[in-house]
């Protein structure tokens, strides 16, 4: 695109000339639809609830009004995310657009010394990028007021309240002033949500550039049915068969850690996200897996909606999420920005329910493929990732390890023997 494209395309949306400079510079040449939709009526002043897939550009859709009032009213602002990933993502994107104009911007996320951040709040930042939680702590603290604040970004407004997080935001949503605009973004629309907006909106404009719960149109989902114990099996192939970046989706930490430990012994470069890892240590990984120095992300859902990377290939559901609104998160980390991916889903006989619900949501049937042959694994993958019954049943012990076995067996037998005399 030429500077001429940019400069029609982002300045008839109302962008101020400055800002459409920063755009060249930093390669953003077409606005996507909730950009294209979003931004003229923010720059009016107006509350606006977005509802958009992942991937569409949500943080720049509201990062560009929220620079351009700041630097023409010396407004603050206030943007609330669910994750520390999210918050960081959102921080990355005002730094692209609002440091060239002199903006300075404070990120408040658990994990990140809470002093440090004390001394970045007294330098009066124009921009505020929190998490509920340790908003909350700088609240109380009084290390922090919101008298100020004149924007309130929500992104991942959904996400938000899955996570609990409804009453913290109606506790700062009522400590800011009254007389702000407020701006919500989210990928589908829970009944938590419809609350907000009737309790704390002011006649907000509703843009929903697809219906809640649709996923991007690149994304190819499949799933297979497939027993518990297997699964792994079924992994390795994937891996095996497919080349680029994977991400692969489970529901608990513990989960996470085998399985990130059993593709590495599949000879994969694996790294894990979740929330017993450190900042340091998810930064790490995360800028890892972007970079091509891992290969495979092995995450709970923490990361399904803070994973802004580029050419996702694969997104496996190794376990079906709780909810269905997660998995529309999880699956739009792949096909962004107009791309093309896929999505694969393991799951149990048990299970069909979930995916019925998910189909509701989606308003689309999601094609059961047929589980193909799978093999024993060849590397020793079952003493992190099976039970003690499955190990017998997938992976034949050889003849020396059978020997010890039976000689342990035997001795045991002995000593039962003399234990019982004495």
């Amino acid at each position: 695109m030429t500077q001429l494209n940019t400069e029609h395309l982002f300045g008839k949306l109302g962008v101020d000339k400055r800002i459409l400079a920063i755009l060249k510079n930093n390669h953003f040449s077409t606005p996507t639809p909730i950009q294209t939709q979003c931004v003229p009526e923010s720059l009016k002043g107006r509350d606006v609830v977005g509802i958009a897939q992942t991937g569409t550009g949500k943080t720049l859709a509201f990062i560009l009004p929220l620079v351009q009032s700041i630097v023409k009213g010396k407004d603050q602002a206030l943007v609330i995310a669910p994750t520390r990933e999210l918050a960081i993502q959102a921080n990355e994107m005002f730094g692209k657009i609002g440091m060239p104009l002199g903006l300075k911007g404070v990120v408040l996320i658990g994990g990140d010394p809470i002093y440090r951040q004390i001394k970045d709040v007294r330098r009066n930042p124009d921009v505020i990028i929190a998490t509920p939680g340790r908003l909350i702590d700088h609240l109380e603290k009084r290390t922090l007021n919101l008298n100020k604040i004149k924007i309130v970004v929500l992104d991942e407004a959904d996400h938000m309240f899955d996570i609990g997080f409804l009453p913290d935001i109606k506790k700062i949503l009522s400590l800011a002033p009254k007389k702000r605009q407020t701006l919500l973004f989210s990928a589908t629309m829970p009944t938590a949500i419809v609350q907000v907006i009737t309790n704390y909106m002011r006649l907000p404009v509703r843009i929903e550039v697809a219906p809640s719960g649709t996923a991007a149109a690149g994304i190819t989902q499949e799933l297979f049915i497939i027993n518990r114990h297997s699964k792994i099996l079924l992994l390795e192939r994937i891996l095996n068969e497919n080349d680029g970046k994977i991400l692969i989706f489970l529901r608990t930490k513990n989960s996470v850690k085998k399985i990130t430990e059993a593709i590495n012994i599949m000879n994969h470069s694996a790294v894990e996200i979740h929330s017993d890892r450190s900042l340091q240590q998810r930064k790490k990984a995360m800028s890892g897996f972007k970079d091509g120095k891992y290969r495979v992300l092995v995450a709970t859902d923490i990361a399904a909606r803070g994973i802004n990377v580029s050419n996702i290939s694969i997104v496996i559901n190794y376990d079906l999420p709780q909810n269905s609104e997660d998995y529309v998160h999880r699956i739009g980390r792949t096909a962004r920005a107009g791309a093309t991916g896929k999505a694969v889903s393991f799951v149990t006989p048990d299970q069909r329910g979930n995916v019925k619900q998910i189909e509701r949501l989606m308003k689309k049937t999601i094609s059961v493929k047929e589980l193909p042959p799978l093999a024993p694994s060849a590397h020793k993958i079952t003493t992190t990732v099976l039970s003690k019954k499955d190990k017998k049943r997938y992976q034949k012990p050889s003849r020396g390890s059978r020997h010890a076995f039976k000689e342990k067996r035997k001795n045991n037998q002995r000593n039962n023997f003399y234990k019982k005399r004495r």
